[in-house]
């Protein structure tokens, strides 16, 4: 026998192994038929290894096989995490597991109450599909040492996740990632993994009015409530939530997209149900164009991002860039007498540390994600650009992106009142603190091998200068800096931009985000100075591509 007949070999006998115990009937099928098939590429591919835990927890492909989100996983995650919990004291503690409308979401869910029941977990669900937010919320509010919540966020529809948060109510950061996947990897077999059929509760809509009763926190008694919105979901779970939380404000009823205003994990009218990506806001314009409103509102498919789109001066619509959203929401809390700390990833735009000096407010950078910036001490607000904001930390130690919808209509709606716009406030922003322009360069892979070599080419010929501006300082921050932890990036500053690249952690993407700053002391001087940023970020991308070989 040849090497590679043992290797075919032992794959068949892993696939079979797998097989057995599989509760699925669904994947059981699919796996069956690959083995019947001798479909050995297929299987290879499926069974090269395992999905690996992280700080997002788990995030892949729905199908059969340790590379594949499905029950099998999903179990053995829920094991993972539960005697991590128990390790730590928390036997007997209240779990709260929160899930999208995603196939196989309720499934997980399900199985997660069930394993954290058999540990000796209390366990709780939520009544139906609910925006992440709420599950965020629901940790707090009801004092659980854990949440769940079962999402793949705005990731294509063949894909689902399995998100863990801890009792204060944020994300999981290192080492807790390390030592769950440690416990993951210990579970032998799903034989040994008790999961009983009942025990666990199914809460009511209790915790939603809870958080609907929160929401009404972030705006201020009294304020104007009169803009009007079209709102997408893009075929998420965001639209009653959402709805209820406009109601209870007194906003006018958001028109809705109807073609992507109910759950649908196929998500058929989108290439990506992401705001960000080309294409997908077409429908919402669609509607503006119709209808005439102050501003377009999205949430992505577990509502946790808000994505703006405004009308421009040459009347048509588009997209505010997060970090546009991010200032302007600043401003608005500095404007009504916030205090706290302002924080936000070191890729967002540095405008936010501009506006906290000059109120005189604590800021803090962190590595990009929330999971990090929900732990900044004193935090009132936090933003990054992926269209994430906390407005509210102590109801929401996470991105919300229904309270973040309300802020910005709240916004958007003291401006209508003295004839301005949310773009006339941006303008303002430039004027009094130069003009902030963002961008990014982002390549989806399918080789993940492509954006480790466009890393170490970086890393071992880094660039001298960018768009004619010289590099003044290269940092590798897989070593860390003064104040972040180690993590793989690269950051160059120049005189007048900065750019970072970095992998992303939840898709096969090399993401780098670029900034230049460009004064303009007057509005006048605004024209000039947005077609200096526009030119001079399009060559910054230029030499960046090439540089990275991209």
């Amino acid at each position: 026998m040849t090497a590679t007949d043992h290797d075919a070999d032992d794959l068949l006998a892993r696939a079979r192994t797998w097989l057995a115990e599989d509760p699925d009937p669904d994947t059981r099928e699919e796996l069956a038929r690959l083995l019947d098939a001798d479909d050995v590429k297929e299987l290879a591919d499926r069974f090269a290894g395992t999905l690996q835990f992280g700080t997002a927890g788990l995030r892949g492909e729905l199908g059969a096989g340790p590379m594949r989100m499905n029950r099998t996983v999903v179990v053995r995650a829920a094991a993972g995490l539960a005697a991590y919990l128990k390790g730590k004291g928390q036997e007997g503690g209240l779990v709260v597991i929160g899930y999208d409308a995603r196939h196989k979401s309720a499934d997980f869910a399900r199985d997660t109450a069930a394993v954290m029941t058999g540990a000796g977990l209390r366990a709780a669900v939520l009544p139906r599909p609910l925006p992440t937010p709420v599950l965020a919320f629901a940790i707090r509010h009801l004092g659980a040492v854990a949440g769940v919540e079962v999402t793949a966020s705005h990731n294509p529809p063949r894909d689902n996740g399995y998100k863990v948060y801890l009792g204060d109510g944020s994300q999981i950061v290192p080492p807790a990632d390390a030592e769950i996947a440690a416990e993951i990897a210990a579970v032998r077999s799903l034989a040994d993994v008790p999961r009983p059929d009942g025990g666990w509760e199914t809460l009511d809509d209790a915790v939603l009015d809870a958080y609907l009763a929160r929401t009404d926190a972030v705006l201020a008694a009294g304020s104007p409530r009169t803009a009007r919105t079209v709102y997408t979901a893009m075929h998420g779970v965001g639209k009653d939530v959402l709805l209820a939380a406009f109601a209870r404000a007194g906003f006018p009823e958001p028109v809705l997209v109807a073609e992507q205003a109910e759950p649908d994990p196929e998500f058929p009218t989108v290439s990506f149900p992401n705001p960000e990506e080309p294409g997908a806001m077409d429908l919402a314009f669609a509607k503006a164009a119709e209808t005439d409103p102050d501003l377009v509102i999205a949430n992505d498919p577990d509502a946790d991002r808000c994505a703006v789109a405004v009308k421009g001066r040459d009347g048509a619509w588009r997209m505010l860039r997060g970090d546009e959203v991010g200032s302007l929401l600043a401003a608005h809390l500095v404007a009504r007498g916030a205090r706290g700390t302002f924080a936000e990833s070191i890729v967002s735009s540095s405008l936010l540390g501009r506006i906290a000096e000059k109120a005189g407010l604590p800021y803090e950078e962190t590595l990009t994600g929330f999971k990090w910036i929900a732990r900044v001490e004193g935090l009132r607000y936090g933003y990054e650009e992926a269209l994430g904001y906390c407005v509210d930390p102590e109801g929401v130690r996470d991105k919300d992106g229904i309270t973040a919808a309300l802020l910005i209509t709240e916004l958007a709606s003291e401006l209508k009142e003295q004839g301005r716009t949310l773009l006339d406030l941006l303008d303002d922003l430039a004027v009094e603190h130069g003009l902030h322009a963002t961008d990014q360069l982002s390549v989806r892979v399918q080789d993940l091998t492509v954006i480790a070599r466009a890393m170490e080419r970086l890393r071992t010929n880094p660039p001298a200068s960018l768009g004619g501006l010289a590099v003044t300082r290269a940092e590798d921050l897989t070593r860390g800096t003064e104040t972040l932890p180690p993590t793989d990036g690269l950051r160059y500053t120049l005189d007048g931009a900065r750019v970072i690249v970095r992998p992303s952690g939840t898709e096969p993407k090399l993401k780098c985000y670029l900034e230049a700053v460009i004064p303009a002391p007057t509005h006048e001087s605004l024209p000039s100075a947005h077609t200096k940023a526009t030119e001079l970020l399009a060559a910054i991308k230029r030499d960046l591509s090439a540089a990275a070989g991209i």
